[in-house]
């Protein structure tokens, strides 16, 4: 019998761990390609034969997905897996139209076929989309384990933007980690905040052997979700974040849906600057799909370094890429922080930007009159810092994670923005994670 030819559709993330679990040992199967959106500069790269094993001694080339028309059209290709995530259901019934009409399947491979089971208990956290709170929740759990005398590692979903087979498996337990490691300004918001706190992270591309290392190091293991993907790893307990500033997209994007109806808790967050009308709006819609869930609200507190530098002030706000990009927000905690302290102005960078940069504002035209954080290479990296120093203003006002002090030398003042979740009277959060830990005991 033929091999079937194979096309994985993915982000560099999911459809990495989708080939490893599924396809990397069948012999019924050849990749043909993997195919990558949303991220800059991960296309026309391989996955190397270290990773991809004895059946590609060549390795896998990834394309960018713009070229799948042609590769449906010129290498007989039989099926096509849809593997990244954060797209509404209308992207991907066009992207899934496409392949359909070229005669060849599309599919979607769900949670049970992709999850690795655990020694160590999982608590998993993910979202319904982008830039919901996910990173503060993980921060904040964190803060609970540990004062109960426990060691939480977080496991991250993937961000191999570089070369895939030293990224296999990267373990972060220093700032100095991510130099070693040479991370994207995105990579660095996820993980600065959380080594900050002391918090040992692995990420990589081959989840098997992070799951064999997380296993000896902690007593239990927080995934940390990507975008509005589903774990890689079997959760023992389910949290799924959602946002009232955007009620709809908990049912309207994939796979965040398949969160929502998975989960055990959900916590729609951001309470505190979102009206009762959408918080009561998204309570609907939860129970509607996942009656059983129970529903927590959590506060979003906003800090700055320094408040007194912002009144009356020319600003510009930076914010985190992925929120603001295909998130889909206007603008995200630097915009509120500049409202929220008094800002005389927002400056627009949007005339000053340039290459890359400039870019970025095209291919994403819901932006406001924000800068995303965006440094996937040196030369981005380059390209944001002359966007910044071109903007005439009095001060950056910068909310990635990311300490940008440590990636360029800026003339302009810098003040930081903060956040991180705050609990309602009783902290019903914490004290669900506590009954959590109880039910484990009992059960040891």
């Amino acid at each position: 019998m033929k091999r079937r030819n194979v096309i994985i559709m993915g982000a560099a993330g999911r459809d990495f761990h989708n080939f490893n679990v599924c396809f990397r040992r069948n012999a019924d199967v050849r990749v043909v390609a993997f195919t990558a959106a949303q991220i800059p500069f991960i296309a026309n790269r391989r996955y190397p034969s270290l990773l991809a094993g004895r059946f590609y001694p060549r390795g896998i080339p990834i394309y960018p997905e713009a070229m799948l028309d042609e590769l449906l059209r010129t290498r007989r290709i039989h099926q096509v897996v849809f593997a990244y995530s954060d797209i509404s259901y209308a992207e991907l019934m066009h992207r899934a139209s496409l392949v359909l009409a070229a005669g060849a399947d599309f599919s979607l491979i769900g949670p049970v076929s992709t999850m690795l089971k655990c020694a160590r208990p999982v608590i998993s956290v993910c979202a319904v989309r982008t830039g919901c709170g996910k990173s503060e929740v993980t921060r904040y759990l964190c803060g609970i384990l540990s004062a109960e005398g426990l060691t939480p590692i977080v496991v991250r979903h993937p961000m191999p933007y570089g070369d895939l087979a030293s990224q296999a498996v990267e373990r972060f337990a220093q700032l100095e980690d991510l130099e070693r490691y040479r991370c994207t300004i995105e990579e660095r918001e996820e993980f600065e905040p959380l080594l900050r706190q002391g918090i040992v992270v692995y990420a990589g591309v081959d989840y098997e052997r992070i799951r064999r290392r997380a296993e000896r190091e902690g007593d239990i293991i927080i995934w940390d979700g990507g975008n509005n993907d589903f774990p890689f790893f079997r959760p023992d307990l389910e949290i799924t974040v959602a946002d009232p500033l955007r009620v709809g997209d908990e049912t309207g994007y994939f796979p965040g849906e398949v969160n929502l109806r998975r989960a055990v808790i959900v916590i729609i967050n951001k309470v505190n600057v979102a009206s009762k009308d959408q918080i009561d709006a998204l309570k609907q819609s939860i129970t509607a799909v996942n009656a059983a869930a129970d529903v927590i609200e959590t506060a979003s507190d906003i800090t700055v370094t320094d408040p007194d530098c912002i009144a009356g002030k020319r600003v510009l706000v930076v914010e985190d890429g992925p929120t603001v990009t295909h998130g889909n927000m206007p603008g995200g905690a630097a915009l509120a922080a500049a409202r929220k302290f008094g800002a005389g102005e927002i400056i627009d960078p949007r005339p000053y930007a340039i290459g890359s940069i400039a870019g970025v504002y095209h291919t994403y035209s819901h932006l406001g009159p924000v800068l995303p954080a965006m440094g996937y290479q040196p030369d981005q990296i380059r390209e944001l810092q002359h966007t910044i120093e071109s903007t005439p203003c009095d001060v950056v006002l910068s909310a990635t994670p990311a300490d940008l002090s440590r990636l360029m030398s800026l003339t302009k003042k810098l003040d930081r923005v903060f956040y991180g979740i705050a609990e309602r009277p009783g902290s019903p959060l914490k004290e669900q994670i506590l009954s959590f830990l109880a039910r484990l005991h009992r059960g040891s």
